[in-house]
């Protein structure tokens, strides 16, 4: 007997991947957890149903998350991670010797201590000293920030259910609150392929543009995500992600990185037309 896992991208499109076992399934307070192995992408994680990573293909999530805006801001010392409980994020920020402080803020303690047990190769840097981890709703943990962050990620599920809070005018008013002078905000942006994300993620832009004096949006190609064409946001108050990105520094650092280089951060804001029609219609 065949075992498959497949998700729902639309009403009439549907991704699978053949399963050889299931490890893990659990009801939390917030949603359902399962962890998968499967031949071709290794373990994966879904929430509620809907895939949030794998194995094989999470270093691309995760480094266009953490080194865009580090190349751009090199210099970030204390950063602000919500969502984030597969620990991806953190794994990589932690090689950065600059950053000093990171809040993680997850609301689901479940799918941390999962992570830590399923996924070793992404909640590998939960115990570094300069990480703290904060179970509650990011939503009501920007409220009372001010002035603090040099970065924060918004490392978010689809904006419904625990993260619909995190797709908010205020969530993002709280986020630009929340940086220093200089800091720079980025998050995922969901796709612009089928007509249910391109709508969220429409919802969402115009919502950030609103919000911050810089406003880009930046892609990568992710094969398990709806579509495989997967958009991200970033937004500053000062920094813009291409006249300052501090490329030579960056590449200074030496690290060693699969999917992200500094050709091609540039590249990653040349956006198809049809994805700029879609920015455009609502900034």
């Amino acid at each position: 007997m065949e075992l498959w896992f497949s998700e729902k991208h639309t009403p009439s499109v549907k991704f699978s991947i053949q399963v050889d076992r299931q490890l893990y399934c659990g009801q939390s307070e917030f949603q359902r957890i399962d962890i998968f192995d499967s031949k071709e992408f290794g373990r994966f994680l879904t929430l509620d149903g809907f895939m949030m990573l794998t194995e094989k293909d999470e270093f691309i999530y995760h480094e266009m998350m953490v080194h865009i805006p580090m190349a751009v801001h090199p210099t970030a010392k204390k950063v602000l991670i919500i969502g984030g409980g597969d620990g991806g994020a953190i794994r990589e920020l932690v090689r950065y010797p600059l950053v000093e402080h990171i809040d993680l803020v997850e609301i689901d303690e479940l799918v941390v201590e999962v992570c830590k047990k399923h996924l070793p190769q992404t909640a590998c840097c939960f115990n570094d000293e300069r990480v703290t981890i904060h179970f509650q709703d990011g939503l009501k943990f920007i409220r009372r920030c001010e002035n603090e962050y040099d970065l924060i990620i918004v490392d978010s599920t689809d904006p419904f259910g625990p993260g619909e809070g995190l797709f908010t005018k205020e969530f993002y008013g709280n986020c630009y609150k929340a940086l220093k002078e200089d800091g720079i905000m980025v998050n995922q942006h969901e796709s612009a392929f089928y007509l249910d994300d391109a709508v969220a993620m429409q919802r969402a832009h115009k919502r950030i543009v609103e919000s911050f004096p810089i406003s880009r949006v930046y892609q990568a190609h992710i094969p398990t995500y709806p579509s495989g064409h997967w958009l991200f946001g970033f937004a500053s108050k000062k920094y813009h992600p291409i006249e300052d990105l501090k490329a030579v520094k960056w590449n200074a650092m030496g690290f060693k990185t699969r999917y992200y280089n500094t050709q091609l951060h540039v590249g990653a804001f040349a956006l198809p037309n049809y994805v700029e029609e879609l920015l455009k219609d609502v900034e």
